[in-house]
């Protein structure tokens, strides 16, 4: 069992942190790639299309155009964000909760996924990052790191969304570092590599379509990392906290 001076930041922990991430990614990707399908098949092109309509180029009268590109900077950063802790609740549930000794099938994770919450921890998640975002980027980043284990603790813990933003509030508060140095570089490689892939897109022919299928092989392939580091947060934070620890399965699907 943890205790809280285990967690304070040091390379040594966030380093077998990755670890644990990389081993935990390979071991489960029979359960996370197919769940990554689900989710972000359709919103692969909820994304797509406004970085296909490509609205801050649009030629507007100078009255409209700051509004048109703050509306399109938020618009593109939220839609990025949409989903990815939506898929992290369900993750945490893939990786935590078991049925009959075993882990859950992915349609036992359908049927467990608290919906509602995590939809709307997804979108309040997205809208505040996207505005912190543009209040100088430094507002953006404490968001991230401060409520980023909100999805994971709605399912492990099964609390409503405004006590699980203030619970993933309190488990990252003292290890703001330590979150900061696993989410944080996790999500700029990726969002790279997406954006790396957006830029190749005409390769396919330039076409929404096309967008739509860099933007969802991207999250698909990229995005458990992220889910799955913050569950590993998660429950070790919780342990350290509370003396709880909501232990992961000790072994992965057949």
């Amino acid at each position: 069992m943890y205790v809280l001076s285990t967690y304070k930041c040091s390379l040594v922990k966030i380093f077998a942190l990755y670890w644990r991430i990389w081993r935990t990614y390979f071991a489960w990707a029979r359960i996370l790639l197919p769940l990554a399908c689900v989710v972000f098949v359709p919103l692969g092109l909820v994304h797509a299309i406004p970085v296909h309509a490509d609205a801050t180029s649009l030629d507007l009268d100078n009255g409209l155009l700051g509004a048109s590109a703050f509306l399109a900077f938020l618009l593109l950063v939220a839609t990025g964000i949409l989903g990815e802790i939506f898929y992290t609740g369900a993750v945490a549930i893939a990786l935590t909760r078991p049925h009959d000794g075993e882990p859950p099938t992915l349609l036992e994770v359908a049927r467990s996924i608290r919906y509602g919450r995590l939809i709307v921890v997804d979108l309040i998640f997205g809208v505040l990052v996207a505005l912190g975002s543009l209040a100088f980027v430094i507002p953006g980043v404490l968001v991230f790191v401060y409520l980023g284990l909100a999805a994971p603790v709605v399912e492990i813990e099964h609390r409503g969304v405004r006590d699980a933003l203030a619970r993933s509030y309190r488990l990252v508060r003292g290890n703001f570092w330590l979150v900061f140095a696993v989410l944080v570089p996790i999500e700029v490689f990726s969002d790279a590599i997406g954006a790396l892939a957006t830029n190749l897109h005409p390769l396919l022919g330039d076409s929404l379509v096309a967008e739509w299928l860099a933007d969802t092989a991207t999250n698909i392939v990229l995005t458990p990392f992220y889910a799955v580091a913050a569950v590993l947060l998660t429950t070790d934070l919780i342990a350290a906290r509370d003396g709880i620890d909501p232990r992961l399965h000790s072994t992965p699907p057949a």
